[in-house]
């Protein structure tokens, strides 16, 4: 199992309730407070990863390792009472919340230090309460959720107790500490505490990078003298790392570095207590809920299957302990050109822009021009779709104007066939009228086609000239888009590469739909995402295209026919 079989097993049950019909408004209302309720838990699960620790230990270098990025400040002294979360966000920002204060205000991340800080904000006179830092970062997408706390041992007793308070909110604690010095009696204590409590706390000893092999060895020893029994339970490991150097070697793309950096390993650890631990107990208290409300049910087909499944999704989960757990991929080369920054079709962007460039042009043309009229009188007006276009552009003057001869011109074509029906013999007298109501080409499909063509081209020919820049600026191009450019590139290589590519995009355009989905469910829509807000459109976009062009749809067909075998029978 990794994060992402995780969450799916989320939407499962959470698909099971839906399609059971156990939400469905005719319960009674006790009983859709409790099914809503399934829904809340759902769409609230995270992972709450407190990191705690001395000032200048390294925390928020540790955060910006782990995370992949250098957007976290580093170097402040945090103020006093305030807590710093940070979680996923489709764009960068941070959020802050003020005692007293319903609303909170969005800041650029780069302004956080004046809230945060003695510096920015003496003696909190802004009365911050938690800043929360908004990061587009796969792992926090996933559910991991980081709090950075002021820090024990602080100067200022507040920032202690303000950590102490938080502490119940944690599902596991990150004590972080260096080789610069030994653990205080506080952080032991602390340890000391968490232990007895049953809570799973990890211990990093940062900055292994400032003393040789065996001084790190030496100072290891100490630690493990200092905490003495506590190391051997389960809920307590030690990890000798440099977040310096695992930053650095994320940044680089460099898996060598990163394992020596010791980042990698403490990661692992991390997921896997998540996927082995808390995780895989939080499913199987859903899915046993989850029967238990359909188990109320009366007894229908659809009801019995969702029950079914809700079963076997609780046996794949009973039986996944000590199963492998997959590392969290990268945010790297593909998977950072479909995030959530990600702009809709570049494609349609351009065959919309000429499309009306056009009629602006044309709704001038026939205003003024007779033998513009002449023409769109001979062609019978534009197709259905661009009429509408049109109009959205001219003014009822204008169309008097342009479409006076259009309109005459149908009358007397009508009046003529009727005239010659009547004196011919019955044979072919429906196609008679049919051809009567036939157009001719419609000018504005004609502009469509050309800047759509010259579209195609200019992006297939970036991609065989450039392919690995192309693909990670590329925009998400829609389904009818896609198979036009498919084609153009014939048996080119990067084909299968853009196909892969959209796939990937497409898959995290299913999942925030269904985040989305559960979250509404659930009522807790303020938990969603700028990305998860506009999944719905976006997958229209990407599915259909423009709302503004008139293109055909791919048809699905099975991955068998595509690949020249024959299908299941």
């Amino acid at each position: 199992m990794d994060l992402r079989d995780y969450e799916r097993a989320k939407f499962q049950l959470a698909e099971a309730l839906r399609n059971s019909g156990a939400a469905s408004s005719q319960l009674p209302q006790d009983f859709q407070a409790q099914v809503r309720e399934l829904f809340s838990r759902l769409a609230e699960d995270r992972f709450n990863l407190v990191v705690v620790g001395r000032f200048s230990r390294g925390k928020t270098s540790l955060m910006n390792a782990v995370l992949g990025t250098d957007r976290l400040p580093t170097g402040i002294r945090p103020l006093t009472s305030v807590i710093t979360t940070v979680t996923y966000g489709t764009r960068e920002q941070a959020v802050i919340h003020f005692a007293g204060l319903g609303i909170p205000q969005e800041i650029p991340l780069g302004a956080l230090p004046q809230y945060v800080t003695e510096e920015g904000n003496s003696g909190n006179h802004r009365r911050v309460i938690i800043a929360q830092v908004q990061l587009p970062v796969e792992l926090l997408r996933r559910g991991f959720h980081f709090i950075d706390t002021p820090g024990l041992g602080s100067p200022i007793v507040e920032n202690t107790r303000t950590t102490e308070r938080f502490l119940p909110e944690a599902d596991a604690f990150v004590l972080v500490t260096s080789y610069e010095g030994p653990l205080s009696d506080e952080e032991v204590r602390f340890l000391r505490s968490a232990a007895a409590a049953g809570q799973p706390a990890f211990v990093v000893v940062n900055k292994q990078d400032m003393v040789n092999p065996t001084e790190r060895e030496q100072a290891l020893a100490y630690l493990r003298e200092q905490l003495g029994g506590l190391l051997e339970g389960r809920n307590l490991g030690v990890f000798s790392l440099s977040a310096r150097d695992g930053l650095a070697a994320k940044q680089k793309g460099d898996a060598a570095f990163l394992t020596a950096s010791g980042v990698a390993a403490f990661e692992a650890e991390l997921v896997r207590y998540l996927l082995t631990e808390k995780s895989r107990e939080f499913l199987l208290r859903m899915c046993h809920r989850v029967a238990a409300v359909l188990g109320s049910l009366p007894r229908r087909p659809e009801t019995t299957a969702a029950a079914e499944r809700v079963a076997a999704l609780a046996r794949q989960v009973g039986g996944a302990r000590g199963a492998a757990v997959a590392a969290v991929p990268a945010a790297t080369g593909a998977a950072s050109a479909i995030g959530a920054q990600a702009k809709p079709c570049e494609i349609c962007a351009e065959v919309t822009n000429r499309i009306f460039d056009f009629l602006r042009h044309f709704q001038y043309d026939i205003t003024v021009s007779p033998e513009k009229q002449r023409q769109l009188s001979e062609r019978g007006g534009l197709c259905s779709f661009h009429t509408w276009l049109y109009e959205q552009v001219s003014s009822p003057q204008g169309t008097c104007i342009g479409y006076a001869g259009v309109v005459d011109r149908w009358a007397s074509r009508l009046s003529a066939f009727a005239a010659a029906d009547g004196n011919a013999t019955t044979n072919g007298a429906a196609a008679r009228r049919q051809l009567a109501l036939d157009t001719g080409p419609c000018s504005a499909c004609d502009a469509r086609a050309i800047a759509e063509t010259t579209a195609v081209n200019t992006v297939a020919g970036r991609l065989r000239a450039m392919p690995d820049q192309t693909l990670a600026s590329l925009t998400d191009i829609c389904l009818p888009h896609l198979r036009l450019l498919s084609a153009a590139l014939g048996e080119h290589p990067v084909g299968a590469r853009l196909l892969a590519r959209h796939g990937a995009v497409l898959q995290r355009m299913a999942e925030n739909l269904r985040r989305y989905a559960l979250k509404h469910d659930g009522l807790r829509r303020y938990l969603a995402s700028d990305e998860e807000e506009k999944a719905a459109e976006r997958a229209l976009v990407m599915l259909a295209g423009h709302r503004t062009l008139n293109t055909s749809p791919p048809r699905l067909l099975p991955v068998a026919a595509m690949v020249g075998f024959p299908e299941d029978g």
